[in-house]
This record gives C-alpha cells, sequence and structure tokens, in this order.
C-alpha cells in the first residue's frame, strides 16, 4: 500500500459529522431553456446573499449541483443556530425581494431541508446517512404540500428531528428560534422513515398544522372505516362504530 492510499484509508475511518443542506426550485421543469438558466443563477445568487448577510462563509461550503436544486455538506465549525435561524430568516427576505417584481411564472419558491451527520465524500458526491435524509426530507409530501398551498411564502423549510430536538427546542427564542412555530411531520420516502420539523416564515402553526395533518405511523384505519357489518352465524348483523356505522344500521333497520 502507497502512502497516499493509506492516507485515503485512514481518513475514511474518522467519522466526521457534518450539518447538511438541499434546497429544490419548486416547478423547475416546467420553465424553458433559458428560465431554467435564470432561475440556477439566481438559486446560487441568493444563497450566497442569504450566507453573506448571516456571516457565514460559503466559499467553505461543499456544494453539489444537481440543475435545479443544490446540496451542501457545512463545516465541522458552522454555527447551527445561525444556519436555522439567520440563514432561513435573509434566504426568505432574499427571495421575497427578488420575487417582488416577477411575473407569477417566474417566481422562485424553494424547499429547504436541513440535517445533521455523517456525510463523506465520494465518487459521485457524498455518501452517508445525513445526505439520504437530506434528500428523503425535500421530497416529503407534507413539504410540498404546504409551499403548494400557502402562495404568500416563497419558502417552506423542514429539519430533521434530531435538529429540532437539539438546536431548536433548547436553544429556543435566545437564538432567534421559537420551536412553537414548528410542526412535527412523519416522513415516508423509500426506504426512509423519520420525523422532522416544518417551518414557513411568517406563518404559525395553525396555517401549517391543517396541510401536514397525516395519520400517525402504524395508527392503523379509523373506526369508520373499520369492519361495518359483520353477521354471526345466528344471523345477527354487528354494527361497528364510526358514522359509516350508523348509516349502514339505519340501512338494514329498513
Amino acid at each position: 500500500m502507497t502512502s497516499q492510499s493509506y492516507s485515503r484509508s485512514r481518513s475514511q475511518e474518522i467519522i466526521t459529522r457534518h450539518l447538511c443542506m438541499a434546497a429544490d426550485v419548486e416547478k423547475y421543469s416546467r420553465l424553458d431553456t433559458p428560465s431554467q438558466e435564470a432561475i440556477q443563477a439566481d438559486l446560487v445568487r441568493v444563497l450566497e446573499e442569504a450566507a453573506v448577510l448571516s456571516g457565514l462563509d460559503r466559499t467553505t461550503w461543499e456544494c453539489q449541483p444537481q440543475g435545479d436544486q443544490e446540496f451542501a455538506v457545512l463545516p465541522l465549525d458552522t454555527p447551527e443556530p445561525e444556519v436555522l435561524g439567520g440563514f432561513v430568516r435573509n434566504l426568505a427576505t432574499r427571495l421575497g425581494e427578488r420575487n417582488a417584481n416577477c411575473a407569477e411564472k417566474e417566481r422562485m419558491r424553494l424547499r429547504l431541508a436541513i440535517d445533521f451527520g455523517v456525510a463523506r465524500t465520494a465518487a459521485l458526491g457524498y455518501s452517508g446517512p445525513a445526505p439520504v435524509s437530506v434528500a428523503r426530507y425535500l421530497n416529503a409530501d407534507q413539504l410540498k404540500r404546504v409551499l403548494k398551498a400557502i402562495d404568500s411564502t416563497d419558502l417552506a423549510v423542514i429539519v430533521s428531528d434530531r435538529l429540532y430536538q437539539d438546536v431548536v427546542r433548547l436553544r429556543g427564542e435566545g437564538e432567534g428560534l421559537d420551536p412553537d412555530r414548528y410542526v412535527r411531520v412523519h416522513v415516508q420516502q423509500k426506504e426512509f422513515s423519520g420525523y422532522g420539523w416544518i417551518h414557513v416564515p411568517e406563518h404559525g402553526p395553525e396555517e401549517l398544522e391543517p396541510l401536514v395533518s397525516d395519520p400517525e405511523p402504524d395508527q392503523g384505519p379509523s373506526p369508520a372505516a373499520t369492519n361495518v357489518v359483520k353477521r354471526n352465524k345466528g344471523g345477527v348483523f354487528h354494527f361497528g362504530s364510526g358514522d359509516a356505522a350508523k348509516t349502514m344500521h339505519k340501512k338494514y333497520q329498513r
């Protein structure tokens, strides 16, 4: 083994955890080629401007462009509260300013997903659980529904449960973060299953909760959807509970 390959092998043994982030443009595929090129340039610009306004150095981020989105691995010493707080707020502001004079079809609206965990460089980008979870959070159905439904916003954010518990909930408003303005969702994407927390700047949980209310995992069907009518050996009908059961009871009583 050469000294170079030995060094590479040793570096792969070191487990480092990074803040990972992905931003995705809504409805990008509907744009024509010149508009896609303009959106890509604007995406990079607003991310850079939000970072500068937040005191973050984007030149130290390991960025992986993917057309309508960007995935980034942030340095080990990145202040997590500043990313979840200041960066998110500044990104929402810059998006609003960018879209202020745009026609509706030219608006740039983003989904943003953030997690913390193991991320290592690989032949085609990055490997590890954090890059995978960020991709799954980014494509959560609930996050897409929120951005589609709340037309007055240009940014919908989801953070992992571990970031919410360790950073948002514990540090709270002292870092410009308000735990009460996040709503919990269960994300099921491909083989990934986990909880995340959705936040939309300038919008409260009373607006978000109706949009993300999915059944809890393993909760099973509601009583109204269960066996409404059963007949036992004696020919007696049994009606379950719920609205559907009541309807069937009236039908069989006629």
